[in-house]
């Protein structure tokens, strides 16, 4: 049975994946369509995924974002946060 009442799932054409220091992130930035902020998530090599607080005007401020803090921390030091969600490995 599908639930017509909930709200689609919007994946900006801002998502990517990039190199950081030879190790790759995928840049998630997605939003309900109802909503006007978008959510940014960074997966890093590990499938270690970093999901920011805030949420952002537009999508371009979120990969903006997520570029500007992968390289001003570098990436190991931007893997060692203390808050992060490790994945399940299949």
């Amino acid at each position: 049975m599908v639930d017509d009442d909930e709200p689609n799932m919007v994946n900006s054409g801002k998502s990517q994946r990039v190199i950081v220091e030879g190790l790759p992130f995928s840049i998630e930035i997605y939003r309900l369509e109802t909503d006007k902020t978008w959510t940014l998530e960074v997966v890093d090599h590990e499938g270690t995924s970093h999901v920011w607080d805030d949420q952002f005007e537009s999508d371009k401020d979120a990969r903006n974002t997520a570029l500007e803090a992968i390289q001003s921390e570098g990436a190991l030091v931007f893997m060692r946060g203390d808050n992060v969600i490790p994945f399940r490995k299949s």
